[in-house]
């Protein structure tokens, strides 16, 4: 590469020159001192001349050998004051500078200089960082991201401002630019000598999301106090953004170096200087805004004044909200309220009657937030659908402004203050009721039950302890590993596995412990399939060696009830160390399938209780886990709730638990009912809802914590919708992509509830990340000693199910003449299988249905293997033929809930 080359035209870096110039003094004092692809850039890097290379390289010798060090200190202990001034040399990266600030005279530059209310953009700033601030680690959203973002926008809309001066053989061009490169200016720490700006660059800003932009913009930021840039991060930057607001400045008109074609300088946020010494409580009611002032600085080569000033005027439509721009940004980072509006300030002074019906607004919307807040909590682990967006929880609704935010408003007592301004009305109404916790009460008849939800719920939440923390983790380490370790042990077999679902296991722990502190003696608990092994061992008690010998079989004789997949009904009995004391634990044997046994459960209790004493329903707990589909599905679910306030049948309040995995079988929640919730049809019984995000562990814990608290005080069921998700599908054995492809999709991705709480207590401190390492290794070492205890049993068949078909041949039934000829020629089974194995032409089959399909024309064509699956879609086809209708509905219909029955 010859030196006049763009490389090595010093003019070409821009701004960032003096940082190539300091990187090449680092390189020739030591070429290890430098990242190694600076390395490879300086290799045949000249300067500017040889000489001028040489002349450096001199001086950076005779700087290491002592011969040009600073100069002599001057001695000012006497009273004898220095007259003279003293002179230093620039070195380095300054004295680079300097030269190129001087350099910078050349280029013809002019600006303009606009001043912006910057009251929507503070309010808005400030939710979307209660949004980024919640349980996120990257940090906040700057003033600068967004006022970076709207140049982008506005930069990628008005062409002739996308532009840069460039001579080309001596002849004057105009450059047009299809994308933005923005340079951001980033302060460096260093000696006198060092650089102290650089202005690295996004590539194709205008191409990217805003959580895109935030991201690599905080990617620059890092990188640069790090020392990792690289010189592509300088190449191509067409614009840049400077923030001399930060020390203060109202605002500056910055340099243009060679190669750029505007700067935009964002100046301080503050008050107008007449209203410097105003009391802020008389500038809210004047509804006096904050103001910002924004300069463009631009080359007049190629951008004219009118263009500049159309720049800076887009800008500020955008910052003051114009075609949705908070919108767009709120969806991205996926905050989950209607962002501010920009409006005219109707307060008209101290009218009484304009006061009124702002009060009469703010009452009507703390009432709808305890309505409706849950409607836009932040509640789905996956994040399926876009956040949620209620009209009625839109201050604005209501004829509520930014201008209204900082003005007083009496609340009715919420969250123990009887006045507050309404922007911490709203925050504490948000935090309360549309986090990862959500609750439903409102429909509730009982005024005394309604205060007492309020007063629990709107106040700031209590942070746990380190132990307690420590404790969620062991508890989440538990239910993980179980699972992990059945999945690799047992590879194939049926578990109806916890995974997506694991906030359970500390969610029952939790529940167990408010129980004992309330004088809970007992907990009764009953249960489907899901999750069962793992609370019958990480709760009831139940030895993890005698769960791994009944995989294997040996299924224990005197077990507590039980029939058919005897693993997933069996009940126990056990004792279980809450982090309050002891607490006996009885799992009720489920006498079928799904919500047969909660009846079951509540017989059970109430006949404990009564053998107590009086005062029974006080020392034993009924705690009911249903599943989602099942608790909206069933009918047994509603007789059992309407059962809980009779005289005869009152167990003192159950605590139902829904493990919600947003999937019944497979069936969509779109598909399963009509109701917005599975648990809505507790709402026939008045009973309080709480709906938690499964992956907030510690917002799963207040959830239990709540339950309990409400049951003991006022002897009432009580719902907790624990909103998670199914890891595999219905059983270990189904591929659930089949009818839930988007769904999976997303799973797959997703890091669990363990891994995303780990993360959180290793950014707080609380944990190191060897520390959760060694939880995760200590406990599969003792998983592998039990599975050792459990070996030396054979293994059993405990379902008939399971058997198969010795053969293909016609059957008839000869001992019973009132059934008649049910038998078929297998030359006619022969060939109805061949046509429900043939797949229409042009239908795209999933690869594991079409070998499925093979495998069964197979079976078909020889008469062996045929299974109970293919014997049902024959006999499906022979009554068809016969004339007889047939109807598939729910789990049988079109999507193929069994996978044989994908035809």
């Amino acid at each position: 590469m010859t030196p006049s080359s763009p490389r090595h035209d010093e003019t070409a870096f821009g701004p960032n020159a003096s940082l190539v110039d300091e990187m090449y003094r680092r390189y020739l004092a030591d070429p290890n001192d430098v990242p190694e692809a600076w390395r490879e850039f300086f290799v045949d890097y000249e300067p500017h001349s040889p000489a001028l290379r040489k002349a450096r390289e001199r001086e950076l010798a005779a700087g290491e050998e002592g011969l040009a060090g600073p100069p002599t200190p001057v001695d000012t202990t006497g009273e004898e004051e220095v007259s003279e001034p003293v002179a230093t040399p620039l070195r380095g990266g300054a004295a680079a500078v300097a030269k190129h600030m001087i350099t910078s005279l050349e280029v013809p530059t002019a600006t303009s200089v606009r001043t912006i209310p910057a009251k929507l953009l503070e309010v808005n700033r400030e939710l979307i960082n209660a949004h980024v601030g919640r349980g996120s680690s990257r940090g906040k959203v700057s003033f600068s991201h967004l006022i970076g973002w709207a140049l982008v926008k506005a930069l990628s809309e008005l062409p002739d401002v996308r532009v840069s001066y460039s001579e080309i053989e001596s002849q004057p061009h105009r450059v047009d630019h299809p994308h933005v490169n923005l340079a951001v200016a980033i302060s460096v720490e260093g000696g006198p000598d060092a650089a102290r700006l650089v202005a690295p660059n996004i590539k194709n800003a205008d191409e990217l999301s805003f959580v895109d932009f935030w991201m690599a913009y905080e990617d620059l930021v890092e990188r640069t106090r790090q020392g990792r840039l690289t010189l592509a991060d300088f190449e191509g930057t067409t614009h840049s953004l400077t923030n001399p607001g930060v020390l203060g400045t109202s605002h500056s008109i910055p340099r243009l170096m060679t190669g750029q074609s505007l700067i935009l300088g964002v100046g301080a946020i503050g008050y107008p200087v007449e209203h410097k010494g105003s009391d802020p409580a008389y500038l809210a009611t004047q509804g006096v805004s904050k103001v910002l002032t924004l300069t463009s600085t631009y080359d007049h080569r190629v951008i004219q004044g009118a263009d500049s000033g159309r720049l800076l005027a887009r800008i500020e439509e955008l910052l003051t909200g114009a075609d949705r721009f908070y919108d767009e940004v709120f969806l991205s980072l996926g905050v989950r309220h209607t962002p501010a509006r920009w409006a005219i300030d109707d307060w008209a002074g101290p009218d009484e009657t304009r006061w009124a019906e702002k009060q009469v607004a703010v009452s009507r919307l703390i009432t709808a937030y305890r309505i409706q807040g849950h409607l836009i909590a932040d509640l789905d682990p996956l994040r399926q659908r876009p956040p949620a967006l209620h009209p009625e929880l839109d201050p604005a609704f209501y004829g509520l402004s930014i201008w209204d935010l900082d003005r007083r408003f009496a609340t009715g007592g919420l969250a123990g203050s009887e006045e507050m301004p309404l922007k911490r009305i709203l925050s504490r109404l948000r935090a309360s009721y549309c986090e990862t916790l959500g609750i439903e009460y409102m429909h509730i008849s009982d005024p005394e039950q309604k205060r007492w939800i309020q007063q629990h719920v709107e106040i700031p939440d209590v942070a746990l302890t380190r132990e307690e923390k420590l404790r969620v983790l062991r508890k989440l380490n538990q239910a993980e590993a179980f699972e992990t370790f059945l999945h690799t042990k047992y590879v194939g077999h049926k578990r109806f596995g916890l995974e997506g679902g694991e906030s359970l296991i500390p969610l029952l722990d939790e529940v167990a412990g408010s129980a004992v502190e309330s004088g809970v003696t007992e907990m009764v608990m009953a249960m489907a399939h899901r999750g069962r092994l793992n609370v019958l061992t990480n709760i009831v008690g139940k030895g993890y060696a005698q769960v791994f010998r009944e995989f294997q079989g040996d299924m224990e004789p005197r077990a507590m009830g039980g029939s058919g997949d005897v693993k997933y009904h069996l009940g126990a009995e056990g004792k279980y160390e809450t982090a309050s004391g002891p607490i006996g634990i009885h799992l009720v044997a489920n006498p079928s399938h799904l919500e047969a046994v909660d009846p079951v459960l509540e017989g059970v209790a109430r006949a404990k209780q009564e053998n107590l004493s009086p005062a029974g329903q006080k020392e034993v707990l009924p705690v009911l886990i249903h599943g989602d589909a099942a608790f909206a599905g069933q009918g047994v679910v509603v007789e059992t709730l309407n059962l809980s306030q009779l005289p005869g049948y009152r167990t003192g309040g159950t605590v139902h638990i829904v493990v919600n995995n947003q999937v019944g079988f497979t069936t969509s929640i779109l598909e399963a009912r009509s109701s917005f919730y599975a648990t809505d049809v507790a709402k026939a019984i008045e009973a309080p809802i709480i709906h938690v995000n499964g992956d907030d562990p510690e917002a799963v814990l207040r959830a239990g914590r709540l339950a309990v608290a409400y049951r003991t005080r006022f002897a009432r069921d009580i719902v907790i919708d624990l909103v998670c998700y199914r890891r595999r599908g219905h059983n270990e054995g189904d591929e659930p992509s089949f009818t839930q492809p988007l769904m999976y999709k997303k799973i797959r991705s997703h890091p669990t509830t363990l891994e995303i709480y780990s993360r959180k207590l290793i950014a707080e401190g609380v944990v190191a990340d060897g520390e959760v390492d060694k939880m995760k290794a200590d406990w599969r070492t003792r998983l592998d000693a039990e599975f050792e205890a459990g070996q030396g049993y054979k293994p059993n068949k405990a379902d008939w199910l399971d058997g198969r078909w010795s053969g293909l041949k016609a059957a008839r039934d000869a001992d019973d003449p009132r059934r008649g000829n049910t038998g078929v020629a297998a030359e006619e089974l022969r060939a109805i299988g061949k046509k429900i194995t043939v797949v229409p032409q042009g239908f795209h089959v999933h690869r594991t249905v079409q070998r499925f399909l093979d495998n069964r024309a197979k079976a078909i064509e020889t008469g062996e293997g045929i299974d109970w699956a293919t014997g049902e879609a024959l006999a499906f086809c022979t009554l068809l033929k016969e004339g007889s209708r047939i109807r598939l509905s729910g789990q049988d219909s079109e999507r193929g809930t069994f996978s044989q029955r994908h035809s």
